[in-house]
């Protein structure tokens, strides 16, 4: 099996400033992961994002204070998000790689990629670029897959909840949402009686699990919410957020996963969607050594290999929330 590794040398020129943890060696950890894991991943570099496509999901205001911003050189757009030069063309490069990835997996080169980009995206919303994120790349490639037909699932794994990716689907019945964070927690959205709106009421699931959870209750989750939700979806392409600061290391969450944790929930959700398409997008995570070992155990997972990088984690006995998302999504999840 060809897995395809899409990023861009570009992405590293996005500089927020010193001591920011979105910093440019976070790509540098994910290559290094790559190197690691020994397999020969088909490398492309990512291609800039068409107006046409961020316009499917953000509006123009986004675009415009964007060029805006990288017209003067760089600036806030708030106390976390920050452009400098070329971070424009860095968003555009990470927006972009997913659309390279599904046109390569549509030609036949492969069937499952790695998105190793930056900045990440799942907290840009339709209307605003916010923590840390400037354009929303998973939502632009999921709006482009639906708008050609096809049926979508998006997996977000990233310890905050995708409130931008959420947003942009909310009311959209043939896009499944499910996201599993730490809840409370930046940034405040995420609660379990968040589901859909109208004919899209069940498409939005969330598991917010408490600080401390370990991997057995992640995959408690997907067991019992996330998997079954995927099977009676039956989605074709699924787009992954992954996003590796929920591992114990990382200096600004407080979940329990280890690099094991992350292979066996990648490999779970392989099982329920053998036949999907799928996509994997680099969003959090910021602890480099971290990050390395977290891209070395979604490719090793994506690549049918049961090597874990790291011994997976147990013994969190916070199962209730599970348990209440299975109450509120009964309908859905038979």
């Amino acid at each position: 099996m060809t897995l395809l590794y899409v990023t861009h040398e570009d992405c590293l020129v996005h500089d927020p400033g010193s001591g920011h943890p979105e910093r440019p060696q976070r790509l540098l950890a994910a290559r290094a992961g790559l190197d690691d894991s020994g397999i020969g991943a088909l490398v492309l570099a990512a291609e800039p994002v068409s107006p046409g496509a961020i316009a499917a999901v953000h509006g123009i205001e986004v675009s415009r204070r964007l060029a805006l911003l990288d017209a003067q050189g760089g600036g806030l757009i708030d106390p976390d998000t920050v452009m400098s030069i070329g971070s424009q063309r860095a968003a555009q490069l990470a927006a972009g790689s997913a659309l390279v990835a599904m046109r390569e997996i549509d030609a036949g080169h492969a069937t499952r990629a790695f998105c190793a980009v930056r900045p990440p995206g799942h907290h840009a919303t339709p209307l605003r670029s916010m923590g840390f994120c400037l354009l929303n790349s998973i939502a632009i490639a999921a709006a482009t897959l639906r708008d050609r037909g096809e049926r979508v699932a998006i997996v977000d794994l990233d310890a905050h909840h995708g409130n931008g990716t959420q947003d942009a689907f909310y009311d959209d019945p043939s896009v499944l949402f499910a996201s599993v964070h730490q809840w409370p927690f930046y940034p405040g959205t995420g609660a379990i009686d968040e589901i859909g709106t109208g004919d899209a009421r069940g498409t939005t699931i969330n598991v917010p699990l408490p600080a401390g959870s370990t991997g057995d209750v992640y995959l408690d989750a997907i067991d019992r919410v996330v998997g079954p939700a995927l099977a009676r979806f039956a989605p074709t392409w699924v787009l992954l957020s992954m996003g590796y600061d929920a591992h114990r290391d990382d200096p600004l969450t407080a979940m329990g996963l280890t690099s094991g944790d992350y292979a066996l929930l990648v490999a779970a959700l392989l099982d329920v969607i053998p036949e999907a398409k799928v996509i994997a997008l680099l969003e959090g995570g910021y602890d480099l050594d971290a990050v390395r070992r977290g891209v070395h155990a979604t490719l090793t997972a994506f690549a049918g290999s049961a090597e874990l990088p790291e011994r997976p984690s147990s013994g969190s006995r916070r199962r209730d929330m599970v348990d209440a998302v299975v109450q509120m999504h009964r309908g859905v999840l038979g």
